[in-house]
C-alpha cells in the first residue's frame, strides 16, 4: 500500500521544529522507520507523526512510503541536505551556549592602564595560561578615561587600573596596595634613604607624566598632601615611565614610581637611585573594575581572587 501525500501548500505561520527536522534527517539517513526511531530514541509512531507534521509545515511530500521500504521524494532529497545543515547549525549554537555558560572560556577583553601594564601583565598572563587555558585574553592598554568609556560601551569587559574611580555603575574588586618610591639621580642627597618625610616633596624638582595619566594626578595629590604650595610647576613631562626615569638619570629632576615598576625601570641604568618614604608611605591601590550587574560577575570575582594570590610574590600589600 502506498501512502499518498495530500498536502501541497504550507500552512501559513507554521514553522518546522527541531524535533521534526531531526526525525526527517534520521529517516533520510536510514530509509527505515524502525532503525531511524531507534537511532534518535523516539518511538516509531512519534517519528512518523513528526515527519508528517514537517511535510504539513513545508507543504511538500518528503517521503514515499510503502509497506516494504521508505524512499526520499525528489523534494525530500533536496531538503534532507538543508535539514542536515540546519541541525548542524543548531548543534553549533548549543555548543556555543555551553561554552558561554562555562567559566573562563571565550573572549575576555581586559583594559589596562600604561603604568600597570608592563609590570602586572606578566603575572596576569602566567595566571591565564596556567589556570584558564581556554580563555581568550585580549589586552588593551589605554589611559583611564578611555578604559572607562570602553567598559561603559561594552567594548571592554574588565579593567585593571588604579582606584578609587568614583564612577557610578562600576564595581571595583581591590587587588593590592603599593607604595610610591622616589627615583633620583645616583648622586642626589636623598638617594638610598629609607626614611624620607613626605614634606621633602615640597622643594624637589619633580618630573611628571603627561596630562591624562592617572599616575600624574596621584603624584599631584601626594604633593598637595605634603603641603607643596602653589601646585607643582612643570617644565618637562613624559609620555611613559621609561622616558621619565631617563630624564631623572639625565639630571633634570626626580620622580615617583609605583613600587612594582621600580625594578624594571631603574635596573637598567646605574645612574639612578631609589629612596623610600617613612611610614605611612604614599600609596596607590590597584583593582579590577567591571560593570555593575555584569553577566560574568561571578567569573570576574573569582578571577580577581586568583590574581590577588598571583601577585603575592610582588612587593605589594594584598587588599
Amino acid at each position: 500500500m502506498t501512502h499518498v501525500y495530500t498536502g501541497g501548500t504550507a500552512h501559513k505561520g507554521k514553522q518546522p521544529t527541531v524535533a521534526q527536522l531531526r526525525a526527517f534527517a534520521a529517516v533520510a539517513e536510514h530509509l527505515h522507520f524502525r532503525d531511524a526511531a531507534a537511532a534518535i530514541g523516539m518511538s516509531q509512531p512519534a517519528l512518523s507523526g513528526a515527519v508528517s507534521a514537517l511535510e504539513d509545515a513545508l507543504g511538500v511530500q518528503l517521503l514515499e512510503r510503502t509497506t516494504r521500504r521508505v524512499l526520499l521524494s525528489p523534494a525530500g532529497e533536496r531538503l534532507a541536505v538543508r535539514a542536515a545543515a540546519v541541525l548542524d547549525a543548531v548543534g553549533e549554537l548549543m555548543d556555543e551556549a555551553d561554552a558561554v555558560r562555562a567559566p573562563f572560556t571565550g573572549v575576555l577583553r581586559l583594559g589596562v592602564i600604561p603604568t600597570v601594564a608592563p609590570y602586572l601583565l606578566p603575572t596576569v598572563l602566567r595566571l591565564v595560561h596556567r589556570e584558564y587555558p581556554d580563555l581568550d585574553l585580549q589586552v588593551h592598554e589605554e589611559q583611564t578615561s578611555s578604559l572607562l568609556e570602553g567598559l561603559a560601551a561594552g567594548r571592554l569587559d574588565l579593567l585593571l587600573l588604579a582606584v578609587p574611580l568614583g564612577v557610578p555603575g562600576v564595581v571595583e574588586l581591590p587587588l593590592f596596595d603599593e607604595e610610591f618610591v622616589l627615583v633620583t639621580p645616583h648622586e642626589h642627597w636623598l638617594a638610598g634613604r629609607t626614611d624620607i618625610p613626605r614634606d621633602a616633596l615640597r622643594e624637589l624638582d619633580l618630573l611628571l607624566l603627561d596630562e591624562g595619566h592617572c599616575l600624574r594626578d596621584q603624584t599631584l595629590d601626594i604633593c598637595r598632601e605634603a603641603g607643596r604650595a602653589g601646585g607643582v610647576p612643570v617644565t618637562t613631562t613624559a609620555a611613559g615611565l621609561s622616558t621619565l626615569v631617563q630624564l631623572v638619570a639625565g639630571g633634570l629632576g626626580v620622580t615617583l614610581l609605583p613600587r612594582t615598576a621600580v625594578r624594571v625601570e631603574t635596573g637598567r641604568n646605574d645612574q639612578l637611585a631609589t629612596a623610600y618614604f617613612a611610614e605611612p608611605a604614599p600609596m596607590r591601590r590597584i583593582a579590577l573594575a567591571m560593570r555593575a550587574g555584569a553577566a560574568r560577575q561571578e567569573e570576574f570575582t573569582a578571577f580577581a581572587a586568583a590574581l590577588r594570590e598571583g601577585v603575592r610574590p610582588l612587593p605589594v600589600w594584598l587588599a
